[in-house]
């Protein structure tokens, strides 16, 4: 039972980050089609944060009540910011993007954020190099060939690939134009605009590491940060949005893309991202996105009947050869911490055990050393009688 537990406890990262990429490949396929029918990518952004700030709130009222940290300036900074980082920055850009291309090229091109919050964890002094050591020489390699695969998933179409779900789906056509309805003319303005998204998605990442460790109540940093992110994304829509038709919304798509997106790719996942990162860190969080491309494709061949490409696939395979590099360094990496962390209490241990040993050792030399002592002063203050010279038996001379 002890050796199921702990496998049970090593597990639960891996299947909380695996668990949240789907979830994320749900919320590209749903705001795809949300975004085709015409709805605005700013209010998106607004309502998505709405609904995730009526879920997450309560329960950060209720369960962190006692263990809710004191607010100070340099913290509500943070949060300011990390509100301004991702819901607004990131989520806007991220949106916009995937208006312009479609939901696969979308996470193709976020395949980069491990490679950005390896480099930023790496000048923020969060993660250290020592490419004389494996592990670093693996995430190094790993993070390399992921964005190559990603790079060639962009940058290399080939032939499109016939699977077995797709056979009698797809029309083979060569137009400018696919099925998502994006022109290739727009898909350079998406791919700038994805990038600065996941630029912004990388600097959440380590901000929200560094925001943890002074306020460790997740829940309620999840709370703070949507419902701030709420407010800074009204703002943004005022500004960019003129006609209030926009704010319009009922019982279709365009609702199910917000609460998707709010429930389950703000709230839950900021929530679970926070407790997986005080343990693993950021680049462990980041290293499972390529995954979600993954499932976004074959999704996508479903719902939104993309074809899947030559590149895509050969990509796809670097992709899950970098991941599973960087993932095995951080393995190892995490196992090298344990055990720095239990030796020195074995020492410990074997210190004061030596330590005892010496005292018991000293104590009795000590006790030994009294006696003798006090055996001595006994002879000294009681002579032994001297021995007749005479024998009685003695022959007189």
């Amino acid at each position: 039972m002890g050796c199921c537990s702990n496998f049970i406890q090593r597990c639960k990262p891996y299947v909380a980050m695996i668990s949240l990429q789907f979830g994320y490949a749900g919320m590209n396929i749903i705001t795809k089609v949300s975004l085709n029918r015409g709805m605005s990518h700013y209010v998106l952004v607004v309502y998505r944060h709405a609904f995730a700030t009526a879920v997450i709130a309560p329960f950060a009222l209720v369960l962190e009540r006692k263990v809710r940290p004191k607010m100070t300036l340099p913290v509500f900074l943070q949060i300011f910011v990390l509100g301004l980082l991702g819901p607004v920055i990131d989520q806007n850009f991220y949106y916009a993007g995937l208006k312009y291309t479609s939901p696969t090229f979308s996470c193709a091109m976020s395949n980069m954020l491990p490679a950005m919050t390896f480099v930023m964890a790496v000048l923020c002094r969060m993660e250290k190099i020592d490419m004389k050591k494996v592990r670093c020489q693996a995430k190094v390699v790993g993070t390399i060939v992921t964005v190559a695969g990603a790079m060639l998933m962009t940058l290399y179409k080939g032939p499109i690939m016939e699977m077995v779900w797709t056979k009698h789906v797809h029309p083979h056509n060569s137009n400018a134009t696919d099925a998502t309805g994006t022109s290739d003319k727009d898909w350079a303005k998406g791919s700038i605009l994805l990038i600065i998204a996941t630029l912004a998605w990388a600097s959440f990442f380590i901000l929200q590491a560094i925001t943890l460790r002074r306020y460790s109540a997740q829940l309620s940093l999840t709370a703070l940060v949507v419902f701030l992110g709420t407010l800074q994304s009204i703002a943004v829509t005022f500004v960019m949005e003129h006609s209030t038709s926009v704010w319009t919304i009922g019982w279709d798509m365009n609702l199910l893309a917000a609460a998707y997106a709010g429930i389950i790719s703000s709230s839950i996942a900021y929530y679970v991202q926070g407790l997986v990162m005080q343990k693993r860190g950021p680049v462990f969080v980041t290293a499972f996105s390529p995954l979600m491309m993954i499932i976004v494709a074959i999704m996508g061949s479903f719902i939104l009947f993309e074809n899947i490409y030559l590149g895509g696939i050969l990509g796809a395979i670097l992709i899950v050869a970098g991941l599973y590099s960087v993932l095995w360094g951080k393995y190892k990496e995490y196992k090298e911490k344990q055990a720095a962390e239990t030796i020195p209490e074995a020492v410990k241990g074997g210190e004061n055990n030596s330590l005892t040993m010496i005292e018991e050792i000293e104590a009795n030399d000590i006790e030994m050393q009294k006696t003798g002592a006090k055996l001595s002063s006994t002879a000294v203050s009681n002579p032994l009688p001297e021995p007749s010279m005479k024998a009685n038996g003695e022959p007189k001379v």
